[in-house]
């Protein structure tokens, strides 16, 4: 069976995915998230046509929205049966949407609705060997033209960004309707045939905005929840205890998962995109807390052998599991794997049981120490503009001559290396603001200091992006500039999968000029739409890494 998959910047020739995923998905799962997202866009669809009838119905469609384009991000769920049960729950969610248009149309019209439906309102099968059938009819490829699909998916790639920070938010017992609303009325246009290109990149722009929104969203309930991350030297060596290792972006679960262990004897430690978490006043209370193990995501077919004890993925990124861990890796929420444990998501008002997993740890041997010593976190905003005086001192006096945006997302390829080279290349008047998983590439070099401010400031998480935003436009106001892009700030940003597209997206709606993208451009811009963004934002690829240093420090 074929597939075609573009999405993240690991893409096969850099042009897609037709066999098997560079990721480890195979043409099943692939499809299987084709057709899941095709029947999102039908309740979509429905959604928006009973709110022309006067029916709001986004606190009904949004959740499971988001939960199902989070589940088909890059790396966070290859479990081909999730997905035939999430398309089951999809048609019967559309259902209900359509009956209630339907009971609204007929109230304000007098009769039944027989307009004209976009296939994605209509299908249907009660067969499950159907669906991955016409998953290979409905993906990407179904939109001829080149750029309309090129806009439409850099809309829908941007809106699974949106997706799975919305979710983290929405456990948090956060949302907002605005971004509710923006989430059918985004995939729904993507079915209209109508639609111009210039609508279409309205609607790019406009999935930015949102993007900004979601990020502020997720910032305030973190920060409402587990208080302002602080500066810390988050320790990367290793205890004597035995240890569960928690990966992926969801601080509900560890949160519950430090509270569960607290006095079992079994030591919690953080890798790859959890990392953050160390940063959080309120998980540092706990004594068995002890650190960072490891790199970022793509090292785990080594470091998960080597850390002996269970694994938790709370969401991307998995990498294809090996038989050596196989039996002691478990996902939770939206994560998934064949024939890996899933922990079921919590009920109304309990916490998820993570017992399994803690007996099984008490069975295992302590991790094997990788490295020593510590790394620094933790500087989001809050950190950040608490100092905003001293670092605007350090500006105007010629100690800083420039903050270097280098967020986003780590990688297997060679070519990022680009990123460590920037990073040794960048001379000491240079301040590397990072977010993401992509701060790995240089997060444990030694860049010293500039007058006790750390030449590398660490946010967090790659939604904590929103730090960095929030962090260009406060040093705006206090500089006096007029413009954000007359900002002593270059942006030189790592993308990987779609919650950097979100992030992409999120800037260019926030105006920022100039910006590097690398190591690749995606491959779902096509040549025009990537004119459009070249003429109206500057964008281009990153290069060789001393030239571009040269560059960023020249303000071009």
């Amino acid at each position: 069976m074929s597939m075609f998959c573009y999405q993240c910047q690991e893409t096969a020739k850099n042009e897609g995915c037709t066999v098997r995923g560079v990721c480890g998905k195979d043409a099943d799962v692939a499809n299987l998230q084709d057709l899941l997202v095709f029947v999102l866009k039908g309740i979509s669809v429905y959604a928006e046509k009973a709110k022309a009838e006067g029916v709001d119905l986004s606190d009904k469609t949004a959740p499971f929205i988001m939960e199902g384009l989070f589940a088909t991000i890059t790396n966070a769920n290859f479990d081909a049966e999730r997905f035939e049960d999430l398309i089951d729950e999809a048609f019967a969610l559309r259902d209900e949407v359509k009956a209630e248009f339907e009971k609204a149309y007929k109230e304000n019209h007098g009769e039944e609705f027989s307009g004209e439906l976009p296939e994605h309102a209509t299908w249907y099968s009660d067969d499950v060997s159907d669906y991955y059938d016409k998953g290979t009819d409905v993906g990407v490829l179904e939109t001829e033209d080149v750029d309309v699909r090129s806009l439409r998916e850099l809309a829908t790639y941007g809106l699974k960004g949106i997706a799975a920070y919305g979710d983290h938010a929405r456990v948090l017992g956060k949302h907002k309707e605005e971004i509710d609303r923006f989430t059918q009325k985004c995939l729904a246009a993507t079915t209209d045939d109508s639609m111009s290109v210039d609508d279409l990149v309205g609607l790019v722009m406009e999935t930015g905005e949102m993007a900004v929104e979601t990020m502020a969203l997720l910032d305030e309930a973190n920060t409402s929840t587990y208080g302002h991350p602080e500066p810390t030297d988050v320790n990367i060596g290793v205890r004597n205890n035995p240890g569960i290792l928690i990966s992926g972006h969801d601080l509900k679960d560890m949160e519950e998962l430090l509270e569960q262990t607290e006095g079992t004897g079994v030591d919690v430690y953080t890798h790859s995109e959890m990392l953050p978490a160390n940063s959080y006043p309120a998980f540092k209370k706990y004594d068995h807390f002890v650190g960072n193990y490891g790199n970022s995501w793509w090292h785990q077919d080594k470091e998960f052998e080597s850390f002996n004890g269970p694994i938790l993925m709370t969401t991307n990124c998995i990498t294809p599991v090996k038989d050596s861990y196989k039996d002691r890796i478990f996902t939770t929420g939206m994560a998934g794997y064949p024939e890996v444990t899933h922990i079921p998501d919590r009920k109304e008002g309990e916490s998820k049981d993570f017992s399994e997993l803690i007996e099984l740890a008490k069975t295992c041997d302590s991790p094997v120490q990788l490295e020593e010593g510590t790394i620094p976190g933790g500087y989001a905003r809050n950190t950040v503009m608490s100092v905003a005086d001293k670092v605007i001192e350090a500006v105007e006096n010629g100690d800083i001559g420039r903050f270097v945006v280098m967020g986003g997302c780590d990688g297997r390829f060679k070519d990022r290396e680009y990123f460590t080279d920037v990073a040794k290349e960048l001379p000491e008047d240079a301040v590397i603001l990072t977010s993401g998983c992509a701060k790995y590439r240089y997060n444990k070099l030694d860049l010293g200091d500039i007058g006790g401010i750390p030449r590398v400031l660490d946010a967090g998480q790659c939604n904590d992006s929103y730090s960095l935003a929030y962090i260009a436009l406060q040093l705006k106001e206090a500089m006096g500039v007029d413009d954000i892009n007359d900002l002593p700030i270059s942006y030189d940003i790592a993308w990987y999968e779609q919650k950097a597209v979100a992030v992409l997206l999120a800037l260019l709606s926030l105006g920022i000029k100039g910006i590097r993208l690398g190591p690749t451009l995606p491959a779902f811009v096509s040549e025009n739409v990537l004119n459009v963004l070249v003429d109206k934002f500057d964008i281009k690829p990153t290069g060789n890494a001393k030239e571009d240093v040269a560059a960023i420090m020249a303000g071009e």
